[in-house]
């Protein structure tokens, strides 16, 4: 059993010395605060973490959609001029 980094002499002996620091009766009301405190920290935590796959998901989501420029109309006159023969008016 490893919690981290810490193993089972480490934390029998921390526990001996918080029983003799806080007593008997004081031991269960810390240990409860702390496991509240853990367990709202891994609650904020999965809500970070879900937002933040929220977001990934839509940036994704936003990249694989094409945008379609618009076209821009093209002149017909413009290239009748350039495609028709020119006259030099000499014959």
């Amino acid at each position: 059993m490893n919690f981290f980094g810490i193993g089972l002499p480490e934390m029998v002996v921390i526990l001996v010395i918080a029983l003799l620091i806080f007593g008997p009766k004081k031991l269960p009301e810390i240990g409860k605060s702390l496991g509240k405190a853990i367990k709202g920290f891994q609650d904020a935590s999965r809500e970070f973490e879900s937002e933040l796959k929220q977001e990934v998901q839509k940036l994704e989501s936003d990249a694989k959609t094409p945008t379609i420029a618009k076209a821009e109309p093209v002149s017909t006159a413009s290239t009748k001029e350039e495609t028709a023969p020119q006259s030099s008016g000499q014959s």
